[in-house]
């Protein structure tokens, strides 16, 4: 059973820095596919919103993607030997204010080579984690 845990939410005040970490566990699917070969994504709800594509990280880490809303504040990136992905985030704004979570892609196994920023396109997620950004 595949199972993805969020940690390092919390309360910040406006322009402090946060990291994200999630921890990946029953990931091997088959011999070809598990969190090594899959890409992963962090997404995020604020009451009463659609939930919104935050960012994502190919299964090799030489692709990723960010929202216009978190470019060049955010950062993706993995350890594929600890099964981890994390989400650095600075320069935080109230706006940013919104559970997050961590998904991971295993479509066919995986091995993309660009990775989705669509929620539809993951199939495992975590239970989610409150990040709260005060003024």
């Amino acid at each position: 059973q595949v199972q993805l845990v969020e940690s390092g939410g919390g309360l910040v005040q406006a322009g402090a820095s946060l990291r994200l970490s999630c921890s990946v566990s029953g990931d091997r699917l088959s011999t070809y596919s598990s969190f090594s070969t899959w890409a992963m994504g962090w997404f995020r709800q604020a009451p009463g919103k659609e939930r919104q594509f935050v960012a994502s990280i190919s299964y090799n880490s030489r692709s990723v993607d960010y929202s216009d809303s978190v470019q060049d504040r955010f950062i993706i990136s993995r350890d594929n030997t600890k099964k981890m992905v994390y989400l650095q985030m600075y320069n935080m704004k109230v706006e940013d204010t919104a559970v997050y979570y961590c998904a991971a892609d295993s479509t066919d196994g995986g091995w993309r080579a660009t990775p989705p920023s669509r929620a539809y396109s993951y199939e495992y997620w975590g239970q989610g984690l409150q990040v709260t950004v005060s003024s």
